[in-house]
């Protein structure tokens, strides 16, 4: 019994680190392949202002603060089907189109980005009971990535690739309370979605490339 109730808390641990799909291989093969998934959708968000609070302010408070809109997002990645990958500090990443592929990757990736933006605004509205409260920035990109594990004294699922650096560079161009989409999926979700065109914007290390804000969902009249 003692056995398999820690086999079963080894088991629960491990989905919860790495998606439901990875941790079966791991625990089938005692190791994970690396795979390209090539139409996935990637989002980053991170908060305005974050180094500035983190050097004045009681660190449980921050922890707590950080938690009340991750545990959040959390439960918006549940909704919508998304894979968080993960966290550094104020910065939340997660994709859409992996470990399964899914045709409308960036449809969902945009629906749950504009309901993040949406509870942060409210957020600032309510009571914070000494909690700090942020402004947010989104940066999104599509195309192809690779996934991996390292298992390094530690178990750590991330993906690797042009696209994501593209998605991280989008949160950095972007604005507090904009969604700042690149090209790849302005394309793929230009007919639901209204966007703005921003121009052909200086990227580092990346060039000049094309960037939209997403104002919302497209108004579509119901037909009889």
């Amino acid at each position: 019994k003692i056995i398999s109730h820690e086999r079963d808390r080894s088991d629960n641990l491990l989905q919860n680190i790495l998606p439901k799909q990875t941790a079966m291989e791991l625990k089938k093969l005692g190791r994970v392949r690396a795979q390209r998934f090539d139409e996935v959708t990637v989002m980053f968000t991170d908060f305005k202002g974050f180094t500035t609070h983190a050097e004045s302010m009681d660190p449980e408070k921050l922890v707590e603060s950080i938690d009340y809109y991750f545990s959040h997002f959390d439960t918006i990645m549940d909704k919508y089907g998304l894979e968080k990958i993960k966290t550094v500090g104020d910065a939340y990443m997660c994709a859409c189109g992996l470990p399964y592929p899914s045709e409308d990757h960036a449809y969902r990736i945009l629906e749950a980005a504009l309901e993040i933006v949406d509870f942060v605004e409210a957020a600032k509205k309510e009571d914070s009971k000494d909690h700090v409260r942020f402004d947010i920035r989104v940066g999104i990109n599509s195309g192809p990535v690779i996934t991996s594990i390292g298992i390094d004294n530690q178990f750590a699922y991330d993906i690797w690739g042009d696209t994501v650096n593209i998605a991280s560079r989008m949160e950095s161009a972007s604005e507090e309370g904009k969604i700042n989409i690149a090209e790849n999926t302005y394309e793929l979700i230009k007919n639901d979605f209204d966007c703005e065109y921003r121009g052909n914007m200086e990227v580092k290390n990346r060039g000049k490339l094309n960037m939209y804000y997403v104002l919302g969902k497209k108004f579509k009249a119901q037909t009889a």
